[in-house]
């Protein structure tokens, strides 16, 4: 099983940047598949990106491409989400996913998630 904890979350103003980690214990995560969601208050938890095991596919929602970036490092279990020029649109808790098969879009798809971190883009 693996046990995901995501960290980095803050306050930040309108054009900044963020980097939000999700450090993995447990389980064979160097194997997993990782999306981040993020939910506001009332919402549904929505896709934001994705990364493969391997690294070797890596994709995006429309409204953060060019500005978010994937990234990890197996050998650290630690899967990053650099967030740059932040909007107060992307005022969320961001939440990392895995799963040791699926690879997409879909959150009811992904075994494991950790607890959330909060992102608050003031404007």
């Amino acid at each position: 099983q693996v046990l995901l904890m995501e960290s980095g979350g803050g306050l930040v103003q309108a054009g900044g940047s963020l980097r939000v980690s999700c450090l993995a214990s447990g389980g064979d995560f160097s194997m997993h598949n990782v999306a981040w969601f993020r939910q506001t208050p009332g919402s549904e938890r929505d896709f934001v990106a994705f990364i493969s095991w391997s690294s070797n596919s890596i994709d995006y929602v429309d409204s953060v491409k060019g500005r978010f970036a994937v990234s990890r490092d197996n050998a650290k279990n630690t899967v990053w989400l650099q967030m740059n020029s932040l909007k107060p649109e992307d005022t969320a808790v961001y939440y990392c996913a895995s799963d040791r098969h699926y690879f997409g879009t879909h959150p009811d798809e992904y075994q494991s998630w950790g607890q959330g971190t909060q992102v608050t883009v003031s404007s």
